[in-house]
């Protein structure tokens, strides 16, 4: 199915558009409540503010579509190509994004909050400010990316590839960042109170100011005598016994 028509405003709930071609279809507003549009092709769309609860878009092309401030709650975005797309001020939460790609996605200001993106492909993406309390982001690839002032708490990291990422000011408090490359990330600032950082490796990183009180899975050696004098950290580390 093609179609490439401006449907601003239009009703489409529960509308049957598996496959359909709706590329540089303007479609602000537009109410997509639980339609199927998997495997459908909307790259360079307008969907701003547009109403995708609960959709279907599993393996869709949303690749540079404008879907500012949008509805995504609830939505299946696995496996998704949302790389280059405007998601900003949009609600992703409790959102399917496993394996999707995002990366260099502007997700200003976003809601993620308990959305899996395990998987996902998030190098170079924007999320300044954004919600990603109790997000699943176990083996996401985050290399790059700008999470600066984001809210991370409860997140799962575990095995995810967070190299030269920007946390300055972020919040990953409570956090599962296990086996994370964490190295060249920029945590200045940063909340990791009651991080798991076990095995985490956190070469390079910038740790100046961060709040590491309470971290667990710290060993000796983890971090370098320059990370340990510029970072808040209590307990100390102890040392291993002879």
């Amino acid at each position: 199915m093609s179609i490439n028509a401006r449907l601003r405003d239009a009703d489409l709930r529960n509308a049957k558009l598996k496959n359909a071609h709706l590329s540089s279809t303007d479609l602000h507003s537009t109410d997509f409540g639980h339609a199927d549009l998997n495997g459908a092709n909307l790259s360079y769309a307008n969907l701003h503010s547009a109403d995708l609860n609960t959709t279907n878009l599993s393996d869709t092309d949303l690749s540079y579509v404008n879907l500012n401030g949008a509805n995504l709650s609830n939505a299946d975005l696995s496996g998704t190509d949302l790389s280059y797309s405007d998601l900003s001020n949009a609600d992703l939460s409790n959102a399917d994004l496993s394996n999707a790609n995002l990366s260099s996605a502007n997700l200003l200001g976003a809601n993620l909050g308990k959305a899996d993106l395990s998987g996902a492909h998030l190098s170079t993406a924007s999320l300044n400010n954004a919600n990603l309390i109790s997000v699943n982001l176990s083996s996401a690839d985050l290399a790059n990316a700008n999470l600066i002032g984001a809210d991370l708490s409860y997140a799962n990291f575990i095995g995810a590839n967070l190299s030269n990422a920007n946390l300055s000011n972020a919040d990953l408090s409570y956090a599962g960042l296990s086996s994370a490359n964490l190295s060249n990330a920029n945590l200045g600032y940063a909340n990791l109170g009651n991080a798991n950082l076990n095995y985490a490796y956190l070469g390079n990183a910038d740790l100046h100011d961060a709040d590491l009180n309470g971290v667990k899975g710290v060993v000796p050696g983890q971090f370098t005598d320059d990370q340990l004098s510029s970072m808040r950290l209590s307990p100390p580390i102890a040392e291993p016994e002879e």
